[in-house]
């Protein structure tokens, strides 16, 4: 029987295919008991499983590469480094030794106790540990049963769970799975990211997903409204065939697009840069002729045991330049907290709330040697190719007056030891901190250009975090007073003939850009597998047109305002 269900758009496109579901990863076991002499077999069962869970884990994190190395890797490590935890383990193996349970319902046993003890602690952190422990557990389940924890048999068909893990999606992708519903999740969730990335249909928040549809349902997925149509009547297969036909016709048209101009009809050249952090990233956005690279993460480079020295490091960043055969390659300096050190060879006390604790640019400041050995890789590479510095988490004047001595320091240094280095390195900051944007007249004069990361900006200036499923409605950049504060920041650059571009999650999606255009934006930074999609959305926009329109805009009161002035403002798709 037809039914509709309604959630969230998360990444789009459209698909069709059989449903399969999967339960929540809490175990429904019932209670197995075994004899003591079978003991040591089942803990050799449960090692078994345990080796397969590292292995198919270790094998996914090599075929990944790039930004979704970065982000899946997080979850791969912390899933890995869980699977050596005695405190999960140990507990497992009593629970067979002692408690002569199987090894399944053991299993359940030690996830439910720790489940209790996460849930009883203040620190919101480690309470949403247990959607990790989860779904370890359920990948040890699986392993022990000798069937794939993740993909069940979902190949070519659609996956229907309570939730996706980052480090699930290229895994669910490689073995055909064309769309993903949850009845939780974000559209805005580190997922959700991947899955555009991916370019994945997913929708979240479909709340009755699991209780509506049946394992082998036939699915209607449109990624973009959010909605999921359950057995679908003739018309409405008609009608999505005709959705996918039209998408791979449309992927097809976008790759014609790779040596066309970002050029509005009313012929503005619009700068569309491509985030990157690694070899792939750089050759993927010299191939679709994007104007440089906006955003250069360096993190990737500190993930190891052991911090990475000005050779390792100069290496990198001239490759970059290279890669980029003289377009602009701008580096970003190191960008990382409490939350993330531990997999480091930074040492960083525990903070209770690292998202506002010591990073970006407060990190490099307090850590001086490390930020001085990064500036000199840096400025040792620029003799490769034309390298901007830009420099994350700034909040005020003196933290870019101490980075500008720095660089200037180092600049002099290397260049009387003989270093071949650019005649000037542009220092710019990122706007991400709502002090920043406010206070920009009073050191845009120190620096040469800006970049807005709009991911963390929306996140401090509306006190929402982004990966709070309770916040998915009031984590938007659809807000006006970041539309206020956005225009405010690109007048005042303007004004001072500094360049700007936004360079988080707002730029990568095409929906955004005549709203953005609108405001006087004409840089954009954003991830390599939406470039196209962006470059299409631009050469479809008036610019004129659009910035006439902007008075409008900035009066919008509300979300709902803000979303009828986009639908009225955005192109036909041709």
């Amino acid at each position: 029987m037809r039914q509709v269900l309604s959630g969230h758009g998360a990444s789009r496109g459209n698909a069709l295919g059989r449903a399969r579901l999967r339960l929540p990863h809490v175990l429904d076991v019932a209670e197995d008991r075994i004899d003591a002499a079978a003991v040591d077999a089942e803990l050799a069962r449960l090692h078994a499983a345990v080796a397969t869970v590292r292995s198919e884990m270790l094998a996914l994190r090599d075929r990944l590469h790039g930004a979704l190395a970065h982000e899946v890797g997080e979850f791969i490590d912390m899933h890995t480094l869980l699977l050596d935890d005695p405190e999960l383990l140990h507990g497992i193996e009593d629970l067979i030794r002692k408690g002569l349970y199987g090894a399944n319902y053991a299993l359940r046993l030690q996830r439910d106790r720790l489940a209790g003890l996460f849930a009883g602690m203040d620190d919101a952190y480690f309470r949403n540990r247990i959607d990790d422990i989860d779904h370890v557990i359920g990948r040890l389940h699986a392993a022990l049963h000798k069937r794939n924890a993740e993909v069940r048999g979902v190949a070519g068909e659609i996956l229907v769970t309570d939730n996706v893990a980052p480090s699930e999606l290229a895994q669910l992708q490689s073995q055909g799975v064309v769309a993903i519903v949850t009845t939780g999740g974000s559209a805005l969730s580190h997922s959700a990211i991947l899955a555009r990335s991916l370019h994945l249909p997913l929708v979240v928040g479909a709340a009755q997903a699991l209780q509506q549809a049946n394992d082998g349902d036939v699915l209607a997925v449109d990624g973009g409204s959010g909605l999921v149509v359950i057995e679908p009547s003739a018309a409405d297969l008609r009608e999505y065939r005709s959705r996918v036909r039209d998408g791979k016709r449309e992927r097809k048209q976008l790759h014609r697009l790779r040596r066309e101009p970002s050029r509005t009809l009313d012929g503005i050249d619009i700068r569309v840069y491509a985030n990157a952090e690694s070899r792939e990233d750089v050759a993927e956005a010299h191939a679709l002729g994007a104007a440089g690279i906006g955003l250069y993460r360096t993190e990737f480079l500190f993930m190891g045991e052991e911090l990475p020295d000005e050779e390792a490091q100069f290496r990198a960043y001239r490759d970059v330049a290279l890669g980029m055969t003289g377009r602009t390659v701008t580096i970003r300096t190191l960008d990382i907290g409490a939350d993330k050190a531990d997999r480091t060879g930074l040492a960083l006390s525990d903070e209770p709330n690292p998202a506002l604790g010591l990073r970006g640019v407060r990190l490099s400041l307090a850590r001086s040697g490390i930020f001085e050995t990064q500036m000199r890789a840096i400025v040792r590479a620029s003799g490769y190719g034309p390298i901007r510095v830009l420099v994350p988490m700034v909040s005020s004047r003196d933290e870019i007056v101490a980075v500008a001595a720095l660089l200037k320091r180092v600049r002099h240094d290397l260049a009387s030891q003989g270093h071949e280095i650019a005649e000037h390195i542009p220092l710019g900051a990122m706007i991400e901190v709502p002090a920043a944007a406010i206070s920009l007249p009073g050191f845009i004069d120190a620096v040469d250009f800006l970049s807005v990361g709009t991911n963390d900006l929306v996140q401090y200036l509306l006190a929402a975090d982004r990966n709070n499923e309770a916040l998915g409605e009031l984590y938007t950049p659809l807000h006006p007073a970041l539309l206020r504060l956005l225009e405010s920041v690109i007048r005042i650059a303007r004004r001072r003939a500094r360049p700007v571009a936004v360079c988080g999650e707002m730029a990568g999606d095409a929906r955004f850009a005549p709203l953005l255009l609108a405001l006087g934006l004409e840089e954009f930074s954003l991830h390599p597998g939406t470039l196209l999609e962006l470059r299409h959305a631009i050469r479809a926009c008036d610019l004129g047109t659009l910035r006439a329109r902007a008075p409008a805009l900035l009066r919008a009161r509300d979300r709902a305002s803000i979303e009828k002035w986009l639908q009225a403002n955005t192109p036909m798709a041709s």
